[in-house]
């Protein structure tokens, strides 16, 4: 007999947790439940109980694959066969090239990783709903109702993204009494479910002035606003209902303080700073990082395995990791003659160097005192260090050779070819790349080792300048390119020197479907959106970039249920167009 879908999710999650709390001592006493007041006696069991779903969530925005699958099968990031690093059975192909099987690890792994999230917070939601005398606990009303408000927000932002993800997906109401799996629910219903939960939750959130410096990591009435601006912006793809003028409002309302007082950061890299977890950060919604903690952004699921090899110890001084490991870099904008190609998506790089005044384009470099310039590796990676007793100058190499790396914006076998010598293997694809290939991006600063704030940068799941751009997108919608390329440039401005011609002219002039996309590219490169935005675009299935081609149909515009899931609950139908 299967087990069900819900008793799977359950199971796995009660092993993470055991995992992760060291149990060592291990009873022979069997309960099929707990009653809440034999383990709530206290506050700090409340608090421990309220926050256990939160450092999960943090986890998932990589773990399992679901942030190499969510950018590896976008036009802007690719996990290349590096002569024969990261070939992986073809495994990181199949994202790019949308030819992937319920086998792929990812489709049951992030099922997993949402579902692990949903249990959790609903089981400490239950836990909430039943205390019946929050004094005896030492806490108040207040309090409590904003614990029960806050899971129910993080619930809701698990559900959205596995509904972006599935589409059709499971709603698991109860953990507690039940152990039999549903079947799934339809997107309307699914819509409509996180639309009442989020706006359920909203009034008995805090606003973030009031948790002051230590609210970061909690859900505020900005954050479930910011979760609704979500779900309206993608309606017309989730549900095939236009609800671009609800989101407008809301994003409005966001804007204009009705859940909390938020303003643009004026650098481009504050959003991503050690700063950003004060009450003076755009930051919306982030989860806190720390070196002796968790810093999962700076894990190998995302950003640290961003760059080449020894390009963390040497070139940027970071030793705490070790060497880094090149999984993730940009698609390239020029073949290997450095000639751009014609199509109009991808081109990351490319489309930064349309504004050549852009601050991000400058060589990342750590200027001390926790202070960095620039966003991307390429080029030579040069360093300093000691040999006999003299300080000589090196730069960063692969693992394939003791040549010197010159990373470009091109992919194929360059070697040890010098910057501007022509190659004679043109070829130029997932399958054939070498360690100079592909600019590197570093979005989160990386400061040397001895620097006090490194990798302290909160993960800004949630930023203003989504909200900017959300609202920028329904006015271009609507027809107001004026008032469109007003809120871009509002956040655009820090990306460019004092009167920069790279800023929008007023009546919007520029602004058209292709450069709306680009410019949610430029922003918000890497964070782990630009699926979404394609496919709201229309683009993710018809478009062409570097060596992909269309998709033969939309079927792909949502991920297949992995194998392991849909034997775990019979009553599951796999998503339409696979197997």
């Amino acid at each position: 007999m299967k087990k069900s879908s819900v008793k799977y999710i359950i199971n796995t999650a009660l092993i993470s947790l055991l995992i992760v709390s060291g149990c060592t001592k291990l009873d022979e006493h069997v309960y099929d439940k707990v009653d809440v007041s034999q383990f709530l006696t206290r506050r700090d069991d409340v608090i421990r109980d309220f926050l256990r779903p939160f450092e999960h969530a943090y986890w998932s925005i990589q773990g399992n694959d679901i942030y190499a699958v969510g950018e590896n099968s976008t036009d802007e990031i690719g996990t290349f066969n590096r002569q024969g690093d990261w070939q992986d059975g073809g495994y990181y192909q199949r994202m790019h090239y949308h030819t992937w099987t319920t086998q792929d690890g990812f489709t049951s792994g992030a099922w997993t990783a949402f579902y692990q999230g949903i249990v959790l917070a609903t089981n400490s939601l239950q836990d909430m709903e039943g205390i019946t005398d929050p004094d005896k606990l030492n806490v108040t009303a207040t309090e409590l109702a904003d614990f029960k408000a806050e899971l129910r927000t993080l619930r809701a932002w698990f559900y959205l993204r596995a509904f972006d993800f599935y589409r059709n997906i499971e709603i698991v109401p109860d953990v507690k009494h039940t152990t039999t799996g549903n079947p799934q629910s339809p997107p309307e219903e699914t819509f409509k479910y996180i639309e009442s939960e989020l706006k359920a939750a909203i009034p008995d959130l805090p606003k973030r002035e009031a948790l002051g410096d230590d609210g970061i990591g909690r859900w505020t009435q900005a954050g479930a606003a910011a979760l609704l601006v979500r779900l309206y912006l993608n309606a017309k793809v989730y549900i095939n209902q236009d609800r671009f003028s609800d989101c407008a409002t809301v994003c409005q309302d966001i804007i204009n303080g009705k859940y909390g007082n938020y303003q643009l950061d004026t650098r481009w890299d504050a959003p991503f700073d050690y700063t950003n977890s004060t009450v003076n950060s755009e930051t919306i919604y982030g989860f806190p990082s720390s070196l002796a903690r968790t810093h999962w952004q700076y894990d190998g699921g995302m950003y640290f395995w961003a760059m080449t090899y020894d390009a963390a110890p040497l070139y940027c001084g970071f030793t705490d990791f070790g060497q880094a490991n090149p999984r993730f870099a940009l698609q390239p904008g020029r073949d290997v003659d450095s000639v751009e190609y014609s199509f109009q998506l991808g081109k990351p790089f490319v489309k930064f160097q349309h504004y050549p005044d852009d601050y991000r384009l400058k060589l990342y470099k750590n200027l001390g005192n926790s202070k960095r310039e620039g966003m991307f590796l390429y080029g030579y990676l040069p360093y300093q260090h000691v040999v006999n007793g003299k300080t000589v100058t090196d730069t960063v190499r692969g693992n394939k050779g003791s040549y010197p790396l010159f990373i470009r914006d091109q992919v194929g076998w360059f070697l040890d070819a010098k910057p501007g010598q022509r190659i004679a293997d043109k070829e130029s694809n997932m399958n054939h790349a070498d360690h100079n290939s592909g600019v590197f991006f570093l979005k989160y600063p990386l400061y040397p080792t001895p620097d006090p704030n490194r990798i302290t940068s909160a993960y800004a799941e949630i930023r203003l300048s989504e909200i900017y751009y959300s609202l920028a997108e329904c006015k271009y919608r609507a027809g107001d390119k004026a008032g469109a390329a007003t809120l871009l440039n509002a956040v655009r401005a820090r990306n460019y020197p004092a009167g920069s011609p790279s800023l929008y002219k007023a009546g919007g002039s520029q602004l058209n479907d292709q450069e709306m996309l680009d410019e949610w590219g430029r922003e918000f490169l890497g964070e782990n959106r630009r699926r979404t935005d394609l496919i709201r675009w229309g683009l993710f299935n018809s478009g062409t970039w570097w060596d992909k081609k269309p998709d033969a149909d939309n079927h792909t515009a949502i991920f297949p249920i992995g194998r392991d899931i849909m034997g775990a609950n019979p009553q599951f139908v796999q998503n339409p167009g696979y197997n």
